[in-house]
């Protein structure tokens, strides 16, 4: 069974990751990935949200209005963090703030 999920153009990459073309089609077919963290744009007013690769697995992501869009993949959650880290540092050196949404996405 394939999942509705967008993924970011420039998809942020852990240093662990060795294969994000496979650990991507994994992800589309709700194939287990015990070691993989997703890291997602936020549908309310948080920015970024940071969950294990298996909670997309969940009913909610079945439908097509709840399409998950993810940003970065991540082999651990402290590689998550770092990921995320670096994507508010790279805001704040371009925009001069830490709107990651607006950073990621300019004319939107």
């Amino acid at each position: 069974m394939v999942i509705f999920v967008k993924f970011y153009k420039d998809l942020y990459i852990g240093e662990t990751i060795k294969n994000p073309d496979k650990i991507k089609r994994k992800i589309k077919r709700h194939a287990k990935q015990l070691k993989i963290f997703v890291i997602l744009l936020s549908t309310g007013n948080d920015q970024l949200e940071i969950c294990h690769s298996l909670l997309l697995k969940q009913p909610y992501y079945k439908k097509k209005e709840n399409t998950p869009y993810v940003i970065g993949i991540a082999g651990n959650y402290d590689e998550a963090v770092e990921l995320v880290c670096q994507i508010a540092k790279e805001a704040v050196e371009q925009n001069g703030n830490a709107d990651l949404k607006q950073y990621l996405f300019p004319n939107v």
